[in-house]
This record gives C-alpha cells, structure tokens and sequence, in this order.
C-alpha cells in the first residue's frame, strides 16, 4: 500500500515540479502580448486592454501540453444597454444554420460609447430597421490593428524577432490566433473580442446550489455575461472565465482535487492520445469533469488522498467516453463531446486500461508513448458504464460510488450513502443482462 502510495505521489511530484518554470514562460508571453495589445488601444482606444490575467496564468500551469490560451479583449461599450435577442437560422443570411446559444446584439438606444461603434463599424440592420453589431466586422478590425502593431513594436524596436508570428491567423476563425514565444517555446493565444454585460446571460439561467464549492462560487462566476463571435453576424454566451472562476474555487477546497486534474492531464497528453494539444480528449474536457465531480462528490471524505481523488474523476470520464456525453456544466444541455464517436471509442479503452492497472501508467517515457494493448476489463462494471442515461439515475452520488467500489477505491463511512448505492445497484442489476 505504501509503495502504491508513493508511485502516485512520485508521479505528481514530477508535475508540479514543472509548474513554475510554466508560470514563468507564461508572464514572458504575457508582457509582450500586453505591449502588442497597447499599441492596438493606442491607435483605437474602443479595444480595452485588460491586465488581469492571474486566472489565464493559473489555467496554464495546471495544463501538461501546450493548449491555446484564450484571451478576451473587452470593448468599450455599455453591454447593458444593448438588447440581446435569440439568433435563428432563418435570420442568419443566407438561412446558414445558427450556432448553439448564437444571439444578436441589438443597438436599441443611442449613447456616446454606442455610436463610436456604430459610426466606425458597420451594422447590420435585422427586423424593422433594429441595428446589431456584427462581431465579423469587429474581427476583421481587430485583426488589422494587431498586425500594424505588430509591424510597429518591431519598428521600434518594442518587439524581438521571432517574438511572435502571426501565420495562424484565419480569415475565417472567430479568433485571431498569434504564436507568442515564453522562453524557449510558443505559446498559442486565442484573441477574441468580448461586449460584457452585468446582467444574467441568456443560456445561463439555470443556477444550480453551491453544492461542493465554496459558498456563493457559482454566483460570481456568473454574475457577469460575456458576449463573444459565434459566427461572422452572431454572438453567443462565453463561459470561459466562469469556468476558470470555478476552477479557482476548487484550489480553495481541502484534498488533493487540482492534483487529480494535473495528474490525469499529464496522461492525456503522454498516453491517451492528447500530445501536442491534439486528440478527442482536450485540457477543457478535464476541467469539465473537475467540475462535475466537485459537485458529485461534496463531501470532504471524498479527497482525503490522491489515487481516491483521482478515481472520482475517472468514474465520470470513463461514463462519458462510454455513452459517448460529456455535458457543459453551465450550460449541461451542450454536449462537448459532439463529434468525436470515432475517437472516443479508442480513448475509453486507454482510460479504462488505466483505471484497472494504473501501476503500468504511472511512469515518464519518452518518444514512443507507452500505452499498448487493452486491459481484461469487469463485465459488469462495463455493462454499468454503458447503462442508458434516459432517468437520469446514472448522473448522480450514488452510481457513481457504485462505480468507485468496483474499482475498489471507495472506501466511504457514510451510511446513507452506502445504502443509496446498494439499493441503486440492486435495481440497475437487473437491467445489466439486457444491456450487455
């Protein structure tokens, strides 16, 4: 038990030891995004330079790979006063289908901050002569402000060669992506353009309890709507930073929770098929599930040590791979695994291999990843990973503390919580046999 114990935490050690030198190629980055940035308010002081990014930072240092950093560039405008209205496909020109949660910005009152936008970039006029803002057009705006400033920090010498390069910037991209050099790698920011509202976001109305997180979380990471480029006329709802505002909370909780993240993070990216930022499985995904588990698994008896902790993420990535869902957790009816069924059938046999022998994983390889072959998996452990999810039974406590005792790691003194998963199991069992 005891050397079981120390292969885990000489894992993680490894992990956390690269955190710092992470944080400080992202601060690199960083200030010369900002001089980048500042030259583009100089010139157009409607694009706001927002020098809080403690929670982007604190994003990347968890991360193992080098996953785009997303960051938004406020605009000078009073978003509470623009009116936001559900954007159909019927409105959209040429009938193109609308993106999920896409939504106008209506230019509904005149006001200073409001006719800078409307005078210098164009609008579209959308029933009865309504004015909305077209996040296209703000793009493209911001696009060539970035590359004139691009141009002039180097002029004056501001900038370094090589300091960054703009080849990934796409002319049909709803972010203006710029490589960004921190040291002695690059790292990819995801510019995008953000209206902010203080009123409550369209698609985010569904609060649910502080259940798990600290008291209140849940309404300051959403107390503030954020409105980015969903498509070249729509915008939509942006749950990055309330994401990110969780996920800080998280760190504010007793037991090894973030180390779970990093840990089965440094797997995706070594084992699982996720090296370099690609794969069916992403940084984002994990976060999800970090989340979901949080809320899943309030009680602190849950995260008293770090293999326990790490399975109670396991349980609900291995139950979203096998029924092929993974809800958002703001906003649960999107599912963030649309599209990837081809992969994820191979990735839920590498994480599965992982939960039943997790000794072969636990280890630093390098060149040629190291997972092989497949694992002799439980069948009725199988079968209740892929049970339907119609009744909502398998989203709750007690399947997945029915999932943690077949993996063996459930070692939970509650008694009603033992009890509500053995009743739950003796009735599932029943419907085992028809499933498998």
């Amino acid at each position: 038990m005891e050397a079981n114990t120390s292969l885990w935490h000489s894992y993680l050690g490894v992990i956390v030891s690269r955190e710092r030198q992470r944080v400080e190629q992202f601060q690199r980055a960083e200030d010369i995004l900002l001089t980048l940035l500042e030259s583009v308010h100089a010139r157009d002081p409607r694009f706001l330079v927002d020098y809080a990014r403690n929670l982007e930072a604190f994003e990347f240092a968890l991360g193992a790979s080098e996953d785009a950093v997303t960051l938004e560039v406020p605009l000078r405008i009073d978003g509470d006063t623009l009116r936001v209205l559900a954007c159909r496909s019927r409105d959209t020109p040429g009938g193109h289908p609308a993106e999920l949660n896409a939504c106008w910005l209506e230019v509904c009152s005149p006001g200073t901050d409001l006719e800078d936008w409307t005078g210098g970039v164009d609008v579209m006029e959308h029933g009865g002569g309504a004015r909305c803002l077209l996040p296209g057009k703000i793009l493209q705006h911001l696009k060539e402000l970035l590359v004139s400033a691009i141009v002039r920090c180097q002029r004056l010498f501001l900038l370094q060669p090589g300091d960054i390069s703009a080849e990934n910037l796409r002319e049909d991209a709803m972010e203006l992506s710029l490589l960004i050099r921190g040291s002695w790698k690059t790292i990819r920011f995801d510019i995008v353009p953000v209206v902010r509202r203080q009123q409550e976001p369209l698609q985010l109305q569904r609060l649910r309890s502080d259940r798990g997180f600290p008291e209140g979380s849940l309404r300051r990471a959403m107390e503030e709507a954020h409105f980015v480029p969903a498509s070249p006329h729509c915008w939509s709802s942006s749950t990055h930073l309330p994401i990110l505002k969780l996920l800080r909370g998280v760190d504010t909780l007793q037991g090894p929770r973030l180390d779970s993240l990093r840990l089965l993070d440094q797997l995706r990216d070594q084992d699982w098929g996720g090296h370099g930022g690609t794969g069916a499985l992403t940084f984002n995904h994990l976060k999800m599930v970090l989340l979901w588990s949080t809320e899943l698994f309030p009680s602190p008896e849950d995260w008293q040590d770090l293999e326990g902790s790490v399975y109670r993420l396991l349980v609900i990535l291995l139950r979203c791979l096998a029924t092929q869902h993974l809800p958002h957790f703001l906003n649960p009816e999107e599912n963030l695994f649309q599209g990837a069924a081809p992969d994820l059938a191979s990735l839920y046999h590498k994480v599965e291999s992982f939960a039943w022998d997790p000794q072969r994983f636990l280890r630093f390889h390098f060149g040629l990843h190291g997972f092989s072959g497949s694992c002799q998996a439980d069948t009725e452990t199988r079968a209740l990973l892929q049970l339907p999810t119609e009744d909502g039974s398998c989203w709750d406590t007690a399947y997945f503390d029915i999932l943690l005792s077949q993996f063996q790691v459930y070692r939970i003194q509650d008694s009603a919580r033992c009890s509500a998963a053995s009743q739950l199991l003796s009735r599932i069992r029943q419907e085992i046999p028809q499933q498998s």
